[in-house]
């Protein structure tokens, strides 16, 4: 959790641009996005993989460009780099392994077709994904977890200057898939190595990546910062109305005696419920659904998190009693779920103080 809120080393520059039209399966997809996790996401059908599978070149697409540091693809050039030359790792839902190698085996498979000086420090590499204990184990022996490890050790090993992830976590249960999120936070925290991600699972989304791209139908509905996306009112139904939310950036400032870890945002002290570094950022998801809003201080309440906001705008469900309210937390974007009659009754108005009484907070990342 340590490092940079949801970033990278090196996330502010453009690293991947891409450009394209297919008729099978029908795709019209215009994006760019800096280093660090950019996310696919979207309902199946959505054309999430064939995006990846052009970017990785297992798909020609029949017009556009395709840049990641260098062109790979543009069909008005006739550029179409094959994929062993593209330099992209990927992973796929399967970890693909070859069962007659070991783990170190099938880890220096992949280093066999790098370009001299693109491999990096293996020993360091297998130190972040946990693989030490593993090194000498067959493949048939292994977890999904540990299999998709060692699937991703390899995807890198090959030289790679970009990691693309096909869903790996699919086939995971839940201590798994928080496993694997773990070892993917440390990569990207520490080796900075940009990853496209294709998931449609929200909290893995919120969880890794920096940048999402919203698809739908073959075609890119919103594409940018995840906090602002996760933050419009208007892509609620994309997310769902009990997962959409905001994220709050924060600095971890201590521990109390009860083991309550005290961090800062912009608009006062916030506490979790679990430990974390003394200094470190972290990102904390806030969803609409767990906050409520009162028009004074509320007192005799159990919940601890309570900010000063003020309200920006009022937005009501094209169906049902229901709306979004947008919070404005010293400069911080947090929404809330109201009914129309809690609107009424609180008065509430863009420009009217309220306080928002946080019920929950996760850590994203």
């Amino acid at each position: 959790m340590a490092g940079p809120a949801g970033g990278a080393p090196g996330a502010g520059a453009v690293m991947l641009r891409v450009s394209l039209r297919h008729r099978a399966p029908d795709l019209e997809v215009d994006f760019q996005a800096p280093g660090g996790i950019t996310a696919l996401f979207g309902p199946s059908g959505a054309g999430k993989t064939s995006v990846l599978r052009a970017v990785a070149g297992l798909l020609t697409p029949e017009q556009g460009r395709i840049e990641a540091g260098d062109l790979l693809f543009d069909h008005s050039a006739r550029v179409n780099l094959p994929p062993s030359r593209r330099r992209i790792g990927y992973v796929f839902q399967e970890p693909r392994l070859f069962p007659h190698l070991s783990v170190a085996q099938n880890l220096r498979y992949g280093s066999r077709f790098a370009a001299p000086g693109t491999v990096p420090d293996a020993a360091r590499l297998i130190e972040l994904l946990g693989l030490g204990p593993l090194l000498a184990r067959g493949i048939a022996g292994l977890s999904g977890g540990e299999a998709q490890r060692v699937a991703i050790g390899r995807a890198i090993l090959s030289g790679a200057r970009l990691l693309a992830l096909d869903e790996p976590m699919a086939a995971l249960d839940a201590p798994r898939r928080a496993e694997i999120m773990t070892y993917l936070e440390a990569l990207r925290d520490e080796t900075g190595l940009p990853m496209l991600l294709v998931s449609h699972a929200l909290e893995e989304v919120i969880r890794l990546a920096s940048t999402l791209v919203l698809m739908e139908g073959g075609r890119v509905r919103r594409a940018g910062p995840l906090a602002d996306l996760l933050a419009d009112p208007a892509l609620v139904p994309a997310f769902g109305v009990r997962e959409a939310g905001a994220l709050l950036h924060v600095v971890v400032t201590g521990a109390d005696p009860d083991g309550l870890t005290r961090v800062q945002a912009k608009a006062g002290p916030l506490f979790l419920p679990h430990p974390a570094a003394m200094g470190a950022a972290l990102r904390l998801r806030v969803r609409a659904a767990d906050v409520t809003l009162a028009v004074t201080r509320p007192e005799g309440l159990s919940a601890l998190n309570i900010l000063p906001a003020t309200v920006t705008r009022l937005l009501p469900d094209a169906e049902g009693p229901g709306g979004t309210v947008l919070l404005d937390c010293a400069g911080a974007a947090l929404m809330a779920r109201v009914t129309g009659r809690s609107v009424a009754a609180l008065g509430l108005a863009p420009g009217r103080p309220v306080w928002a009484v946080i019920k929950a907070l996760s850590v994203a990342a």
